[in-house]
């Protein structure tokens, strides 16, 4: 019974190890979870506010919704002796946009693919690469984790148009993240990482080349465990930067912002979960403030190794 309860541990950490969506508020993303895991993701998320907000377009007081489904898969593996996973997730969107375009009201409507998230991630210390029965074994301890998210122009971009749900470029994100857990029942959460961009070669309208600075990111969760499967988490990020360039001339203002939110998530049965997102801007002095409500069902399985003969 023992080992059926810290089993249960571990998987509920598994299934909270990947995001849901592409929001960047992600608590227990560098959980430690069994190797030769899969998780399946299908989710859905609603946006609104300026959402879809670009300052270096002539476009002002932009309101949208966007409804965004989501489809991605992860697996757990073992790399050189440590726990890593890799993700995939691939968006389509729902907008409606509202705005001013040299102080004339303007409205739109986009549906298509968005830009898609590819993660890598390695826990380098604390976590090294185990099955579910050592895993549920292994004490709790601090981990230190890597990852780079990779973010490929996948999402439908019209270079004459003011509003796209893609970008057009490609974005990389190094990251790395500290995840200590306090008693048996809290876990602390601080990641550090930088968003890097190329260039929109085809930026409106259509022969404007856009580039953008890094942007400075930090995140910290601290969450609580009610059962090893059900759990809370608090959410806060802060980021900045990312000043803009078209052709060469700075559009616009850097970025400063920050955003809270709220995550909670439980199981359905032994092999899926739920998770639910909230997030809003706390403190917006330049860049978008929108709020999001998220919901992902998530499904789980875990390899055993085969019977000895």
């Amino acid at each position: 019974m023992r080992w059926r309860i810290r089993a249960a541990l571990v998987f509920g950490g598994l299934l909270a190890a990947v995001p849901a969506n592409a929001q960047d508020l992600d608590p227990r993303a560098y959980v430690h979870a069994p190797i030769n895991s899969t998780v399946a993701i299908t989710g859905f998320s609603y946006s609104s506010g300026s959402v879809l907000t670009d300052p270096t377009l002539p476009v002002t007081n932009v309101d949208a919704t966007v409804s965004t489904p989501s489809a991605g898969v992860a697996r757990v593996f073992s790399l050189f002796g440590k726990t890593a996973q890799a993700m995939a997730a691939l968006p389509y969107s729902w907008a409606e946009v509202t705005g001013e375009i040299n102080e004339q009201a303007a409205r739109t409507t986009r549906s298509g693919l968005s830009d898609m998230r590819l993660r890598l991630s390695v826990l380098v210390a604390g976590a090294p690469a185990m099955r579910l029965r050592e895993l549920a074994k292994a004490p709790r301890k601090p981990i230190v984790g890597v990852s780079l998210t990779a973010s490929p122009p996948t999402g439908q971009y019209y270079p004459q148009k003011f509003i796209n749900l893609g970008t057009n470029r490609w974005a990389f994100k190094p990251e790395v993240a500290l995840s200590y857990p306090l008693g048996r029942k809290w876990l602390a959460d601080v990641y550090a990482a930088a968003w890097l961009f190329t260039a929109n070669e085809t930026f409106y309208p259509g022969s404007a080349r856009r580039t953008q600075d890094r942007v400075r990111a930090l995140q910290a969760h601290i969450s609580y465990s009610f059962t090893p499967k059900t759990w809370v988490a608090f959410n806060s990020t802060w980021y900045g930067g990312g000043q803009a360039e078209v052709d060469g001339i700075p559009k616009g203002s850097s970025l400063s912002s920050a955003r809270v939110g709220a995550t909670l998530g439980f199981p359905v049965g032994r092999r899926h979960a739920v998770k639910i997102a909230y997030s809003t801007g706390a403190v917006v002095r330049f860049g978008a403030n929108f709020n999001t409500l998220s919901v992902a069902w998530q499904t789980a399985w875990v390899e055993r190794p085969a019977a000895k003969r």
